[in-house]
């Protein structure tokens, strides 16, 4: 043999041992993987072949009110099962669950005999005393979950701020949706050991895997505040037969949200899950999502702000003769005829848009959208809640002259109800603006503190300006045109809101919101309270007239509801009768009803009285406010 043979040999035996070696190594390696890394897993899977499960539904939290009254609960429901290759005799197995459950027998057969699946849902949520009478019957290869599903001991209330779950029980919207993951819990399961067709075997141990419960949401809410609330906004709807109404209550304090209230609504025990484009309409939280241009209501923000600013005191005087020219622009009053000279606190009894006006261009718009933007317009207010709106605060380099003077008087901008109460309450409360929120905390089901509302306390005003507006508007409402508000014995305040609303960028003709603002004890406020009314088919549009009595009547219930004493001496009501005035003019029925202690407000343009709200010799409370249509 030569020496080249040779070594060739020798390569060919070293390749073979190495080639050898490595898969050797190789071959132990994967073992060790197998056992040794994936080994639990690898063994979990084997067993799954053995195993089938049948999920733990998690009872999902309740939701309670302030006081610890549940509003949301949940109750036992069955989902029930079958596995077609564990059924002996399908025919009955289909004609029980079909009589049951009411479904249809001869489909449930052929999905029985064509299954090609180990396990069929035949229906979920199902009441507890049907699953029972079924599982009574020991019918082979039907299984039972227990899983819950929603039950509200109110359900006719808040339907837009609990909102409601799916068919698997997940929230959706709502409170039920922002705090999903913290109401839903975790799930357990069932194992049962079978066959490779589903048929359980002989001696098998079933084993459990517990679910954990869902939290649960303690709110802010009241739920007989609530139900005050729910009256108005019924009442309301009523009486003017209006578009729709909201009412929104607030802790004033802390930004707490009290009551929350709209209609048209729906019963969340019905829901109309059948019509989506129903449900998604009335399910829209309106006081949340929809903008409105506010009126009168926004000049609380104009005249603290100009206090604050120190661009205004009491000693002001302001002259108004029905308009203002700004930018070569008439700018009307409410009042055509004008509000002659008056200070600043008759000019906000008057709700005089000359008094606002001045006011907004005295601050100019640096100030003035400062202290707007402190009070929360042009931005979302942070609520523990989906798809609120920022409103509409016109950029602030591109607002003009006549723009600003607009905004004085809530014009040319647009907010949400909850916006524009949170500011409300910041004015009236010594000056903290507080976020509104609906959640306190949330407790799990061992009794622990998962999540807890921090305040933000956001300094606004001064303590000083805070004081001086509760004044201003207590006046509103015990001399001026808030008087239907007012509540015997009690110190409230308050400002009236009428605003036209836009079709297509143009004015609606005969198309208003109607709203009042007010919040009490007016020298220590506890309660804020908004009302809107949108679009009352009446010629009484205006918010002193529609809204105020409803929020007075409001107020009223939560002072005996929380026993909150009178302050005041409650004097006897003196009565006259409402003077016929029908041909008469504007400023002779104006001296008629002011020598009589009658308020007044004027529908038209005109110059003669058409006619009167009441009519005439109808009894009026001295002090009311009565309707003038020219």
């Amino acid at each position: 043999m030569n020496s080249n043979s040779y070594i060739t040999t020798r390569k060919r035996l070293l390749i073979t041992v190495i080639s050898i070696t490595f898969l050797f190594c190789f071959l132990i390696g994967r073992l060790w993987y197998l056992q040794i890394v994936t080994g639990d897993q690898l063994q979990a899977r084997g067993a799954e072949q053995w195993q089938r499960d049948l999920p733990l539904k998690a009872k999902r939290g309740a939701i309670l009110d302030r006081t610890g009254e549940v509003i949301v609960d949940s109750k036992d429901v069955f989902t029930i099962y079958v596995r077609p290759r564990a059924v002996k005799d399908k025919r009955i197995v289909a004609s029980v669950l079909a009589g049951a459950l009411d479904l249809d027998e001869s489909k449930l057969y052929q999905k029985l005999v064509s299954a090609t699946v180990g396990e069929i849902t035949v229906k979920k949520n199902v009441d507890f005393e049907t699953g029972s009478k079924i599982r009574s019957q020991n019918l082979e290869g039907v299984y039972f979950s227990v899983d819950s599903a929603r039950s509200y001991p109110r359900s006719e209330y808040l339907a837009q701020v609990l909102g409601y779950t799916n068919a698997d029980n997940e929230g959706q919207n709502g409170l039920e949706g922002y705090y999903d993951k913290i109401l839903r819990g975790i799930n357990g399961y069932s194992l049962t050991q079978t066959d490779n067709k589903g048929v359980e075997l002989e001696g098998n141990i079933t084993q459990y895997i517990p679910a954990v419960d869902g939290a649960s949401l303690n709110t802010t809410l009241d739920i007989h505040i609530q139900s005050f609330a729910e009256t108005a906004v019924k009442g309301a709807m009523k009486e003017w037969n209006a578009k729709g109404v909201n009412m929104l209550i607030m802790d004033v304090k802390t930004g707490g949200i009290v009551a929350m209230a709209h209609t048209p609504s729906y019963d969340l025990s019905a829901l109309p899950r059948d019509d989506v484009d129903m449900l998604n309409a009335y399910s829209k939280n309106k006081m949340l999502v929809d903008v409105y241009e506010p009126g009168s209501t926004f000049k609380i923000f104009t005249t603290a702000s100009a206090i604050e600013k120190g661009v205004v005191d009491e000693k002001s005087t302001f002259f108004c003769p029905g308009y203002r020219m700004v930018d070569g622009q008439r700018i009307k009053c409410w009042r055509s005829k004008g509000h002659g000279s008056q200070t600043l606190g008759e000019g906000v009894m008057n709700s005089c848009n000359c008094v606002f006006m001045d006011l907004a261009l005295k601050l100019g718009t640096k100030d003035f959208y400062q202290k707007l933007r402190e009070f929360g317009f042009g931005s979302k207010t942070g609520v523990d809640f989906y798809a609120e709106s920022a409103g509409l605060l016109m950029k602030e380099s591109a607002v003009k002259t006549v723009d600003l003077a607009r905004i004085g008087f809530g014009q040319a901008v647009a907010v949400t109800p909850l916006q524009l109460l949170s500011g409300v309450c910041a004015v009236v409360n010594g000056g903290i603006y507080n976020a509104p929120y609906f959640v306190e905390n949330a407790v799990d089901c061992y009794g622990n503190t998962v999540y807890a509302h921090k305040n933000s306390n956001r300094k606004v005003l001064s303590e000083r300006t805070s004081e001086k507006m509760r004044l201003l508007l207590e006046a509103v409402v015990a001399q001026g045109s808030g008087k239907k508000a007012s509540v015997p014995g009690y110190r409230i305040g308050g400002k009236t809101g009428t605003a036209q609303k836009y079709a297509n960028g143009v004015i609606a003709q005969g198309k208003y919101v109607s709203s009042f603002v007010g919040f009490a004890p007016a020298d220590n406020p506890q309660y804020a309270i908004l009302m809107t009314i949108d679009e009352p088919n009446s010629y009484a549009y205006y918010g002193s007239i529609v809204a105020a009595p409803y929020v007075g009547q409001t107020f009223s219930k939560i002072f005996d509801y929380l026993e909150i004493k009178p302050t005041e001496n409650i004097e006897e009501t003196e009565w006259v009768a409402m003077p016929f005035l029908d041909g008469k003019s504007i400023n002779e029925s104006i001296s008629i009803l002011e020598k009589l202690g009658l308020k007044y407000e004027i529908a038209g343009e005109g110059e003669v009285v058409k006619d009167t709200v009441p009519i005439v010799d109808e009894r009026v409370a001295k002090g009311d406010i009565v309707l003038l249509r020219t």
